[in-house]
């Protein structure tokens, strides 16, 4: 039988249904002017499905306000439904009633789609259960390493075993609780390990202590997970040198605001910059805890300018210049560097984005696909270990027309069509990816005008 989710009727989660009625490609049809627009994006897939793990764990119902309703956050909530909680949707909120750090079914078979967070999340709070659990993916998801949360978890007594691969999904969650302690967590390949094992440790037996092993990627999404559990009433300390500190604690039910997502916005704020023109995203502003708003400030050494004000963030491109190349360590906002890639060509000057080696084990290889698009599109680059240069076209007329293989990445479809804004002719192809994580994304793109 198909769990289903009160609130989204007859939706059986599979990903056809939810993506919807896309055709194989979308034709982006170029601006005819620069654009002017003031808009609010969908809540942050990072923020929604942290405070999703966090209400189910917690001790009643709680609410979350404008979530992201997309692939991933599904994906989530049908897990969380299989496993016995109750979740609904009610006028675009989701609410679920938590359990008080119990799971209650056991032997549930847990597919999560592409979805890395739900991947990642999950395995912490399903080691509370009585188990067995089986967390699966698709394809690409068995490819993506996964060792460095199994090894973390298992230092702090979960028991959790590799179905087939070693290192790899699935994986048999056994349950029977986390026993607290110390751990080492490696987090130099994804941010979300770290964010997994934060989130299922306040219902250890023992305080927990987690000690950054290596580099971390990504840092501003762990500042996301202690801002959010801390919304559910539970503290996590560090002390500056990569060690987290947490005691065993119910998190608290809640009502959560979830704030608009920083990564959708990027793309926003691009087509700003590359046509001159200016858009508004509110409820953003430099009280966001999301680092990847800091991707106006990569805008503003372009030549664009910045604006902050009381609940929004305003960028407005350069009218009468080119925006300028630029040299950017982008490790802490890696999901952006699409963004800037995709407008990199047009710049008077090379850019060159350093420091995201960890980007070729997300949904696809993120380096290799941005460089093989923008070699279609007739843009020379130079790919690197951990980064890529990309040579600006002396005119928007070397742009060759040509449709963009998206590698079922929604960052690779909604980065390129901010080609297709300036070139006419640009083509996405498999545009329902977009669905992973904004839905809507080529109606808010016919918004600002094209």
């Amino acid at each position: 039988m198909t769990a289903r989710v009160r609130g989204v009727p007859g939706r059986d989660f599979g990903v056809r249904e939810v993506r919807g009625d896309f055709p194989a490609e979308v034709l982006i049809e170029p601006l005819v002017c620069p654009v002017d627009a003031v808009l609010r994006v969908p809540g942050s897939k990072s923020v929604t499905n942290r405070a999703m793990i966090c209400c189910a764990l917690a001790n009643g119902e709680s609410g979350l306000g404008n979530p992201l309703l997309s692939d991933d956050s599904f994906w989530l909530m049908k897990a969380l439904s299989d496993l016995g909680f109750e979740v609904s949707v009610e006028d675009g909120d989701v609410r679920i009633v938590g359990r008080g750090g119990e799971i209650p079914n056991r032997d549930v078979e847990v597919f999560v789609g592409n979805a890395g967070t739900a991947a990642r999340f999950l395995p912490s709070a399903l080691a509370l259960g009585a188990g067995p659990y089986r967390v699966d993916g698709v394809p690409r998801m068995r490819e993506r390493p996964i060792s460095d949360l199994v090894e973390a978890l298992r230092a702090l007594g979960a028991k959790i075993d590799y179905a087939d691969r070693e290192g790899r999904f699935p994986l048999v969650v056994r349950g029977g609780g986390l026993e607290g302690g110390e751990a080492r967590v490696r987090s130099g390949r994804s941010s979300q390990f770290l964010s997994g094992v934060m989130l299922g440790s306040p219902c250890a037996r023992n305080p927990v202590t987690l000690r950054v092993a290596g580099d971390l990627v990504s840092k501003p999404y762990i500042d996301i997970t202690r801002e959010v559990m801390s919304a559910f009433g539970v503290a996590v300390s560090e002390d500056g040198s990569g060690v987290y500190r947490i005691s065993p604690r119910t998190y608290t039910a809640t009502e959560f605001p979830v704030e608009p997502d920083a990564s959708g916005a990027s793309y926003f704020f691009a087509a700003a910059a590359l046509t001159g023109g200016r858009v508004r995203v509110e409820g953003l502003d430099r009280s966001s805890s999301q680092g990847d708003l800091r991707f106006v400030e990569v805008l503003r050494l372009m030549g664009c300018e910045v604006e902050y004000g009381a609940g929004y963030t305003e960028v407005r491109g350069p009218q009468n210049e080119k925006l300028s190349g630029v040299e950017v360590d982008m490790n802490e906002i890696s999901d952006t560097f699409l963004t800037l890639a995709a407008i990199a060509p047009f710049a008077s000057s090379p850019t060159s984005i350093t420091n995201i080696e960890h980007t070729r084990h997300q949904e696809t290889d993120r380096i290799t696909a941005v460089a093989t698009e923008l070699g279609r599109l007739g843009v020379q680059t130079r790919e690197s270990r951990d980064g890529l240069l990309i040579i600006p076209v002396k005119s928007v007329k070397e742009i060759v027309p040509a449709a963009i293989e998206t590698y079922d990445d929604h960052r690779v479809a909604m980065a390129f069509s901010l080609v297709g804004l300036l070139v006419g002719g640009v083509r996405i192809r498999n545009p329902s990816c977009v669905t992973k994580t904004l839905p809507d994304f080529f109606e808010r793109l016919r918004f600002l005008g094209g």
